[in-house]
């Protein structure tokens, strides 16, 4: 069941309804791997992880923006060193490939190992070869970000990849189930406005609480 022009009280709420339109009996009888693509997400993350009886980690991210607008998010670089561009914003910059690679080569380099070496003494993320990958986040904008991670568990030889968000883009149902194998979300607005506006409250996560995620 899929529900309209509704507002979650808090990640909690959404990580209940969240759960409920999953197939946990289902499964249950299998294993499962969540991951956190956000710091939002990781309560959600958690929340599922509990209640399926499953692993779950926080996979590193970090959004690449074009020095012409701070705020236009061009690309995404993952902790596997996959990188998504925004092919139509790249255009509409007359932005170069190739620095864009090299900028996501500084950030990975300046940032992401860096994020690896405080939350997860240096560790890669775990195993996904032959694993059913659940990627999780609090909501989605563009879905770039989740393009990139569906893209790097991809190639991680995962069994299967399926993704849950409590609110989403209409526009990005199309995207996210051309590459996954199922996608679950309550909400799905033809008008998207943010993630923050489908939330009466979103308490700030800190990075540090990757390290308490158990």
């Amino acid at each position: 069941m899929k529900f309209d022009n509704i507002k979650f009280k808090n990640r909690d709420e959404a990580s209940e309804m969240l759960y409920d339109i999953l197939p946990h009996n289902v499964m249950k009888d299998e294993t499962w791997i969540i991951l956190a693509i956000s710091t939002g997400a990781v309560p959600i993350a958690r929340h599922l992880a509990k209640k399926l009886d499953c692993e779950f980690d926080y996979f590193f991210t970090k959004k690449i923006f074009t020095s012409k607008n701070s705020e236009c998010e061009i690309a995404i670089v993952t902790e596997t060193q996959e990188i998504v561009i925004h092919e139509e914003l790249m255009k509409s910059f007359s932005l170069e490939l190739e620095n864009i690679y090299a900028q996501s080569k500084e950030i990975y380099n300046n940032e992401i190992i860096e994020y690896k070496l405080k939350y997860r003494n240096n560790l890669d993320i775990i195993n996904l070869e032959n694993k059913n990958v659940l990627l999780v986040d609090e909501g989605l904008n563009t879905g770039l970000t989740m393009m990139a991670c569906i893209k790097s568990v991809i190639n991680e030889k995962a069994k299967s990849i399926c993704v849950a968000v409590p609110i989403l883009p209409e526009i990005t149902i199309n995207d996210i189930e051309t590459i996954a194998d199922d996608l679950y979300y309550i909400q799905a607005p033809a008008h998207f406005v943010s993630i923050d506006f489908y939330y009466e409250s979103l308490d700030k996560i800190e990075l540090e609480d990757i390290k308490n995620k158990k």
